[in-house]
């Protein structure tokens, strides 16, 4: 017998209490998610209706309201949301409600697909979102009745235990009413003001009047109680209009600052916004704003409202991640989008091509935003570039797709002048010759100016950018280049200046006639650094630790100790400059005696002072201190009671006075 023969075909078998239990209970993080889900469907029931009226126009009747309604009955402990839509008949109630993950929307959009007819947004699309209502509810009524004259209401009921029931019900207008009857302990569902809060927060946009049963005091006195009664009226809570969604050229400067200020609660209206829409294969719009100041909640602790996700006008998420990259979180505002892909629940967004495009335009519209606004305003992006500025930055160490864009966007401190400046500018300054952009990264603009690793640069004439941000050493080694010219620290080794055949000649002469001092400087600094040797970069200070490839600045090493990091101190490169006086006398003194315990002490205190320059803690200050005070006061005796031998002395204070970094007294 052949293996075709015996092969056999069998249905899937589903435990429809187990499957039921999953739906409710594992797709949903948030309970109050059940309302969002059943506004959804009866706005989708009142956008079919709108629909079909444009070729059946009697289906409206009458009743020509398309309005959705939310009635609480804390007497009843039921919670109803009604709608005046297009209804449903017995046989769409056993399909839709009956059938898990069976969408009457995705039916209809297909339909319409055949036809031709792709204009109608409808939210729903897994149906399995009315059956969050098993969240909050241990029993759901559902009364509908269709559009269309003498058209019969029937009512569904479920408690979710595997089994429903359809009867004839009384329902003198069309559309559908769900009644949850609440669990014990979800009674805050009946709670006006909570009822407001989830109707704002996840339907505002919806585009129908939601409208919400509230109770007032009556002016009327109850004869029973003798006690002034309520009445019940209703309230239409929603916006019922997305402001994105309407053209630019309809929207006033004033209406978009006060739409700002309802989605974000900011008292500041917004610095600048770009309003987009984009039609082809991704349709969406998107809303984006500027802050002028910096929102309190950028701070980490707090939740963040950064750009909100509505797909369809329906509110999904906060702070959507996906749609904006870690270094743009600054920025407020909202994408609308018909298509985009989520997960069941409609909570998280799914991974794909459709995302990723929609990522992409809205990060390009935001750097352009921001180009524009430097170079249209500059005072107010100087005003955006102080506050979000090192966010801006982290971009530079993460996004090698932006980092032409953000390049031309950032801004630093420079020698050249106050405030702050362009690389663009930088480079339209740059000297004849120069090859580089020049930058020294450090804890303040005060502690970098007189760094004597700028001594060379300065010699030239060369520019210096300061950059004080912790995240601008990344950030720099991120951007590489900008122009075409290489970003280079003034703090590495290889800081490759220009120099003349004859600066070549006279460095090596001085690294030959400085070899023996330098070999002890090695020997005696071999566990504190990595290498010595002679520069040309020092102009004014005798010595400076520089970094080898591939080794961190003090500050950023100290930043991130502080921050709990093990970060063992990297050995250095002590360069020494062979025409300051202290070199030439340590020198002098090394010839004389080459075992000096005098010379040890004068290059520990000169690696010392290369540290406090460098911003590097000292292993031990008190021995540091101990040797200046031993040293100045050698210089103050020599200088208050001169020897009897005067040329001696001299030469001595003269040691003393340069080993120190002090002058000599005859000076």
């Amino acid at each position: 017998m052949s293996v075709e023969s015996q092969r056999e075909t069998h249905s899937f078998q589903a435990e429809i209490n187990q499957l039921l239990n999953l739906v409710i209970n594992s797709l949903y993080s948030h309970k109050e998610i059940f309302l969002r889900e059943l506004v959804s469907n009866a706005s989708d029931a009142l956008d079919k209706l709108r629909f079909r009226t444009i070729t059946e126009p009697e289906l409206l009747g009458d009743q020509t309201a398309l309005e959705i309604r939310i009635i609480p009955n804390a007497d009843a402990g039921t919670l109803t949301i009604e709608d005046t839509g297009i209804g449903m008949t017995h046989d769409e109630l056993v399909k839709n409600l009956g059938t898990i993950a069976h969408s009457g929307s995705r039916e209809f959009l297909e339909l319409l697909s055949q036809r031709g007819q792709k204009d109608v947004n409808l939210i729903g699309q897994f149906g399995v979102g009315f059956y969050s209502a098993y969240l909050v509810a241990d029993r759901v009524e559902v009364v509908s009745r269709p559009a269309g004259k003498d058209a019969q209401a029937f009512r569904w009921i479920s408690e979710a235990k595997g089994t429903f029931t359809i009867e004839p019900a009384e329902r003198t207008t069309r559309g559908t009413a769900v009644t949850l009857h609440l669990k014990a302990d979800q009674k805050e569902f009946l709670d006006e003001w909570r009822l407001r809060s989830l109707i704002t927060q996840y339907s505002d946009y919806v585009g129908h009047p939601i409208q919400l049963q509230v109770k007032k005091p009556s002016e009327v006195i109850d004869a029973s109680t003798g006690q002034k009664g309520t009445t019940s009226s209703f309230e239409t809570v929603n916006k019922a209009s997305a402001l994105w969604q309407r053209s630019k050229s309809d929207i006033t400067d004033e209406q978009y600052q006060e739409f700002y200020k309802h989605l974000t609660h900011d008292f500041e209206p917004p610095l600048a916004w770009t309003h987009f829409r984009t039609d082809g294969n991704q349709q969406f719009t998107s809303l984006l704003f500027v802050p002028k100041h910096k929102p309190f909640d950028m701070d980490g602790t707090a939740r963040r409202r950064g750009v909100r996700l509505f797909v369809k006008r329906v509110f999904i998420m906060d702070d959507c991640e996906e749609l904006l990259p870690p270094w743009l979180r600054f920025v407020r505002g909202v994408v609308d989008s018909d298509d985009l892909p989520l997960n069941v629940s409609r909570e998280l967004l799914q991974d794909s091509a459709v995302v990723r495009s929609i990522r992409k335009h809205v990060v390009k519209k935001t750097l352009d935003l921001l180009e524009k606004l430097s170079k249209d305003k500059p005072e107010d992006y100087l005003t955006l570039w102080k506050n979000f500025g090192p966010i801006l930055k982290e971009g530079l160490a993460s996004d090698n797709e932006q980092k032409e864009k953000l390049g031309a966007l950032v801004r630093y401190e420079s020698s050249h002048q106050d405030g702050l400046t362009s690389l663009a500018d930088y480079v339209s300054r740059m000297k004849e010759g120069q090859q580089a952009i020049y930058y020294v990264f450090g804890e303040s603009r005060k502690a970098l100016e007189g760094s004597p690793h700028l001594e060379a640069l300065r010699k030239r004439g060369y520019e210096v950018l300061y950059l004080t941000d912790p995240v601008d050493e990344w950030a720099a080694q991120g951007l590489r280049e900008f122009n075409g010219k290489p970003l280079v620290s003034a703090l590495q080794a290889d800081l490759k200046l220009q120099e003349t055949d004859e600066e070549k000649k006279e460095k090596e002469q001085h690294a030959e006639g400085l070899k023996s001092l330098t070999e002890r400087m090695k020997e005696v600094l071999k566990n504190a650094v990595s290498e010595v040797r002679v520069t040309h970069r020092l102009t004014d200070s005798p010595v400076c630790l520089v970094l080898p490839e591939g080794g961190s600045p003090a500050f950023l090493e100290r930043l991130l100790r502080e921050h709990g990091r093990d970060m063992p101190r990297a050995r250095r490169i002590l360069e020494v400059n062979p025409s300051h006086p202290i070199v030439e006398h340590l020198r002098k003194l090394h010839e004389r005696d080459a075992t000096s315990e005098k010379v040890t002490e004068w290059i520990e205190l000169l690696h010392d002072q290369a540290l406090l320059t460098e911003g590097s803690p000292l292993e031990d200050p008190n021995r540091f201190a101990r040797r200046m005070t031993a040293l100045l006061t050698q210089v103050a005796a020599q200088t208050v009671e001169p020897s009897s031998n005067g040329a001696a002395s001299a030469t001595q204070a003269s040691e003393t006075a340069a080993t120190t970094g002090g002058s000599s007294p005859q000076a």
